[in-house]
């Protein structure tokens, strides 16, 4: 028989499950996707870090972990570039109008200056906008991208898209 998981062990298992997260490496000459740094022409958010990350987030929370979405994680990408070309955060809303009228439904984060993937999070966490977004109950599907502007007081810009 197999004991039952106490609170303290699958907070150890969540614990393990962030750690393997921030610790992907992939493209990073060896640093940690969670940490490496976004302000560079050729820098790209790991999608996979972003979304194991999430995941684990939302699972601690009670609810179901994202699968990454590419024509989410385009729309993604394709907002961003706005931004970076227009040097200038758009608003959430703004976003989720155009990708309702392309039929999804969805929370948006939109957000320019972090330099990590790791500061934003933390940040999205700190903001009960952004928060909400990454928590939302009905998520199912994660798209997530950045642009790079080089003359920017920004330099990096962020969105995010949680769908079910």
């Amino acid at each position: 028989m197999t004991k039952p998981m106490t609170c303290s062990a699958a907070a150890a298992a969540l614990a393990a499950t962030l750690g393997l997260a921030a610790c992907e490496t992939s493209g990073g000459g060896g640093q940690p996707a969670f940490y490496r740094p976004l302000a560079s022409p050729s820098a790209q958010v790991d999608q996979e870090a972003a979304r194991a990350t999430i995941s684990a987030y939302r699972l601690n929370r009670g609810l179901k972990a994202l699968t990454l979405d590419p024509a989410l994680s385009a729309a993604a990408q394709a907002e961003a570039r706005q931004m970076a070309a227009v040097d200038r955060p758009a608003s959430a809303d703004a976003v989720k109008a155009r990708l309702a009228k392309e039929g999804t439904r969805a929370s948006v984060n939109v957000s320019a200056g972090y330099r990590t993937l790791a500061e934003a999070f933390s940040g999205w966490r700190e903001s009960a906008q952004h928060d909400r977004t990454m928590l939302d109950p009905a998520g199912g599907r994660i798209g997530i991208a950045t642009a790079y502007a080089p003359g920017s007081k920004y330099q990096v810009y962020w969105v995010l898209v949680v769908a079910p």
